[in-house]
């Protein structure tokens, strides 16, 4: 079973309609014993890093995803929910993250190095291009297009890390992941069949009930 982290923060509607249609097995709870008795977690995220961190210290899920990922179970961020996987955040200020992954997130400055302006946020579909496709989460999922909404990139992500990424300026960290801790930046459940397939995946990886070390 994957247990959905409801900590306020999360788009969990249509990460839950997503995994009906999956047909996998979920709870949408913030109660950490009743996390605990899962297989799998889903970390959702939309909102500020610092917000979030700040409820999940209140909540007693930072500690809680700490031990998780210690246990070698799958946990998979989306979103906000993958960057605070990362050591830290500039976004209003300097924010310590969960520090399960290397890395930092930073604005997306806005401007090309020549000086041409783009847009803030990075919001659409934009294409994939894997540098793991061996990684269990993208075995037999199309380098397609999924869909993006962020203002804040990961940066100074160790290379291992990275599994799939896209072009918006700088290198976008798609996909990332390390052992059994894994994230998408993108939408999963709003990025059409790639998305659904990533998921599908990722459902796989719970019912094996262990860690990805791809």
């Amino acid at each position: 079973m994957i247990g959905i982290v409801d900590y306020g923060m999360g788009n969990l509607h249509s990460v839950s309609k997503a995994l009906e249609r999956l047909e996998l097995e979920y709870i949408l709870t913030d109660d950490i014993e009743q996390l605990k008795k899962t297989d799998g977690l889903l970390l959702p995220g939309v909102g500020a890093f610092p917000d979030a961190m700040k409820t999940l210290n209140e909540m007693g899920l930072t500690d809680f995803l700490h031990e998780w990922a210690d246990s070698g179970k799958p946990l998979l961020g989306i979103c906000l929910g993958m960057q605070l996987l990362f050591d830290e955040s500039d976004e209003h200020g300097q924010t310590e993250g969960l520090k399960l992954l290397p890395g930092r997130v930073e604005r997306f400055v806005g401007h090309t190095a020549n000086g041409e302006m783009y847009k803030v946020p990075h919001m659409g579909w934009n294409k994939l291009t894997f540098h793991k496709p061996e990684h269990k989460l993208l075995q037999d999922v199309e380098e397609g297009h999924v869909y993006f909404v962020h203002s804040y990139v990961v940066k100074h992500q160790e290379e291992d890390v990275l599994l799939a990424s896209s072009e918006y300026d700088v290198t976008v960290p798609a996909v990332v992941g390390q052992k059994n801790v894994m994230g998408t930046q993108f939408h999963p459940e709003k990025s059409s069949h790639v998305g659904m397939s990533i998921l599908r995946n990722f459902g796989e990886l719970v019912t094996q009930g262990g860690e990805s070390r791809e």
